[in-house]
């Protein structure tokens, strides 16, 4: 762990990241690009005063917004458990009235279920966990040390259960390992069970950058021997590497969502992300 000197916490766009790196070990994450400039990326960096300074950010705003987190740093990075940054965050974003937009991939979040219904009673709450794989085994190769994709739709159904909005980042989808119809299928089956009113996804593609795709290939050579190479003739240094099974794919993702009901288009979501009551009202008309 290492201190982080800060002058705020909540950026202009809203959005909010108490710590900087992560233990999580996912093979293919972004936060890892040098273009970040994380540094240690799993000596977890905390920010200094994190939940002072953003009592004083939230004293001074006028009018309540919801609040997003999880982007760069997952806010329930195994840290959490002790420092509790998260939690007090969450104690401050109900005390004033604000909302809150999480994306994570621990369990560790239902800790915090009561807070985030009672957030969501007052503004909004909106829970999303990452699922780039329903298999487990799978899972626990590419992410070693999160809740598994079984776990993660148990905690969505928890959630969902709360009458809190929940949903799913599906991304990235790793070509040659995750691209086949098996997979997609089972995440958006498993989804539904669990009650899910959107999955967010970008295509079925992987990115990579300096650093990043520097760790990824170290992690295929471990994994998936030979599988490098692969990767190295079809997409260079190219920054988004779709499957070579993409359209077919996207056809079945939004055949599959569209009988569930579930939400995929960006556009339908804006409700989702609204304050409740403004959310009711705009359904009326």
């Amino acid at each position: 762990m290492r201190i982080l000197e800060v002058k705020s916490i909540i950026q202009p766009n809203n959005n909010f990241n108490l710590y900087r790196g992560c233990t999580h070990g996912c093979i293919y994450c972004d936060s890892r690009s040098f273009c970040y400039d994380v540094g240690d990326f799993e000596n977890v960096g905390v920010k200094k005063d994190a939940l002072i300074l953003m009592e004083n950010e939230l004293a001074r705003r006028r009018h309540p917004a919801l609040l997003t987190t999880g982007s760069m740093s997952d806010p329930y990075v195994p840290l959490e458990k002790d420092l509790k940054l998260t939690l007090g965050a969450l104690k401050l974003i109900r005390q004033y009235g604000f909302g809150i937009s999480t994306l994570t991939k621990s369990d560790l979040i239902l800790r915090d279920l009561d807070l985030y219904h009672e957030i969501d009673k007052r503004y909004r709450a909106v829970v999303s966990l990452t699922v780039t794989t329903w298999d487990d085994k799978l899972a626990k190769q590419i992410e070693p040390n999160v809740a598994l994709p079984s776990r993660r739709f148990e905690v969505l159904a928890a959630f969902k259960q709360k009458g809190i909005t929940t949903g799913i980042w599906m991304t990235p989808i790793l070509p040659f390992i995750e691209d086949n119809e098996a997979n997609i299928s089972g995440i958006v089956e498993r989804a539904a069970q669990s009650g899910v009113q959107f999955i967010i996804g970008f295509g079925m593609n992987t990115t990579m950058r300096p650093g990043s795709r520097d760790y990824f290939y170290q992690q295929l050579d471990r994994l998936f021997p030979g599988l490098r190479h692969r990767y190295e003739k079809a997409y260079g240094e190219k920054y988004i590497c779709p499957s070579p099974n993409q359209k077919k794919l996207q056809e079945l993702f939004e055949k599959l969502t569209s009988d569930k009901g579930i939400v995929t288009k960006q556009s339908d979501m804006k409700p989702f992300y609204q304050k409740k009551a403004d959310a009711i009202q705009l359904s009326l008309f």
